[in-house]
C-alpha cells in the first residue's frame, strides 16, 4: 500500500504542470486566458458604441442648428422681399457714421435698420419699412414734413 500512494503520488507531480506553467497560464490554464480577452473584448465595444452613441448625438445637434440657422435665414429673406418699401434716413460709405446715424434714430423712438448696398458699398439706414407702396407713400410725406426732409424711399427688388 505504501508503494502504491508513493507511485500515485509521483504520476501525480509528473502529471501535473509546474509552478511556472500555473503562473503563466493562469490557474484554469487558457480557458483563463479567453475569458480575460473575451471580458476586455466587450469592455471595448461597450466604449465604442458608447463614443459612437456620443457621435451620433453631437451629429444630430449640429444637424438642429445647422436646420435652425436655414429656417432663420429664410425667414429673414422672406421678411426682407415682403418689407419691399424702405424708409432711408441716410447713406454713408463709412460703417460708423451709419451706426451712428442708426444710434440716432433708435433714441427717437424708430426701430432702424442698415442695409448693405452691395453694388456700390453704401449703408442705407432705414428708419421703417413697408409691404405696401401706399403705406410707404403715406409715411414718407409725414417723414419729408416732420422729421428728415431729406429722407427718401427706397425699393427693395
Amino acid at each position: 500500500m505504501r508503494y502504491k500512494s508513493i507511485l500515485l503520488l509521483l504520476i501525480i507531480t509528473l502529471l501535473s504542470p509546474s509552478c511556472k506553467s500555473v503562473r503563466e497560464n493562469g490557474l484554469f490554464g487558457r480557458k483563463g486566458k479567453k475569458l480575460a480577452v473575451l471580458l476586455a473584448q466587450q469592455d471595448s465595444i461597450r466604449v465604442a458604441d458608447s463614443l459612437k452613441r456620443v457621435q451620433n448625438r453631437l451629429k444630430a445637434m449640429e444637424e438642429a442648428r445647422l436646420d435652425s440657422i436655414k429656417l432663420a435665414e429664410d425667414e429673414r429673406m422672406l421678411l426682407e422681399t415682403r418689407q419691399k418699401y424702405n424708409i432711408v434716413v441716410g447713406s454713408f460709405l463709412n460703417h460708423d457714421n451709419a451706426v451712428k446715424w442708426l444710434e440716432e434714430y433708435r433714441n427717437q423712438g424708430f426701430d432702424p435698420e442698415i442695409i448693405q448696398m452691395h453694388d456700390s458699398g453704401f449703408e442705407l439706414v432705414v428708419a421703417e419699412s413697408f409691404e405696401r407702396f401706399s403705406t410707404a407713400a403715406v409715411r414718407l410725406d409725414y417723414f419729408q414734413d416732420e422729421i428728415d426732409i431729406d429722407s427718401w424711399l427706397f425699393i427693395r427688388k
